[in-house]
C-alpha cells in the first residue's frame, strides 16, 4: 500500500469517528443537532481531503453506523436517506474540488454549494422512495422545512467553517491548494 492510502484510509477514519461523535455535541437537544448537521461537516472534510471516493464511502457509512450504534438517527427512513445525501456530499465536493482547474477558495466554494445542492436533492429523492415504499408521502413543503428552512444554520457553519479549515490546513501546508502564481489565497 502506498503511504497516500495509508494517510488517506487513517484520515477517513478520523472523519469517520468525527461524524459518530459530534452529534453528540448537539444531540441532547435534537433540534439543534438538525440545525447545526454535525455528521455533514466531517463527511464534507473527507472529501476534499482524501478524495471523492473517500468522502462518498465515509458518507453512506456514517449514519448507518452512528444508527446502528447509538440508535440515532433512526434507521428508516432517516439514516438511510441520510446515507445516500452524505455519500452525495462526500463524492460531489472531492470530485468537484479535485477536477477543478484551480484549487482555490473560489472553487472551494463551487464546489461546497453544487455538493450542497447535490446532497439535499439525493435525499429528496430517497426520501420520496423510502417513505413511498411504507405508503406516505414527502411533500415538497416537507422537504424545503427539513433541508433548507431549519437547516439554515448548518448551511452557514458549512459555508464559513469548511473554507476556513481547508485555509488553514493550506497555510500549514497540509493541503495545499494548487494555484496560478498571481492568485493570492
Amino acid at each position: 500500500m502506498k503511504s497516500k492510502e495509508i494517510k488517506n484510509i487513517t484520515l477517513s477514519a478520523m472523519f469517520l469517528g468525527l461524524g459518530l461523535v459530534l452529534p453528540f455535541l448537539t444531540g441532547q437537544i435534537q433540534v439543534i443537532g438538525k440545525m447545526l448537521l454535525p455528521m455533514h461537516l466531517p463527511v464534507l472534510l473527507c472529501g476534499l481531503i482524501c478524495g471523492w471516493q473517500y468522502g462518498a464511502v465515509i458518507g453512506f457509512v456514517t449514519p448507518l453506523l452512528r444508527s446502528f450504534m447509538f440508535g440515532m438517527p433512526a434507521l428508516y427512513p432517516t439514516a438511510i436517506a441520510m446515507a445516500f445525501e452524505l455519500a452525495s456530499y462526500g463524492f460531489f465536493i472531492g470530485f468537484l474540488f479535485s477536477h477543478s482547474k484551480w484549487q482555490c477558495i473560489k472553487s472551494l466554494y463551487r464546489s461546497l454549494i453544487i455538493s450542497m445542492i447535490a446532497g439535499r436533492a439525493v435525499s429528496g429523492l430517497a426520501n420520496i422512495i423510502l417513505l413511498g415504499l411504507k405508503g406516505d408521502a414527502y411533500s415538497l413543503s416537507a422537504f424545503i422545512a427539513a433541508h433548507f428552512t431549519s437547516a439554515i444554520p448548518g448551511i452557514i457553519l458549512q459555508l464559513t467553517l469548511i473554507p476556513a479549515i481547508m485555509l488553514l490546513l493550506n497555510r500549514t501546508h497540509l493541503v495545499p491548494f494548487r494555484k496560478r502564481e498571481s492568485e493570492k489565497i
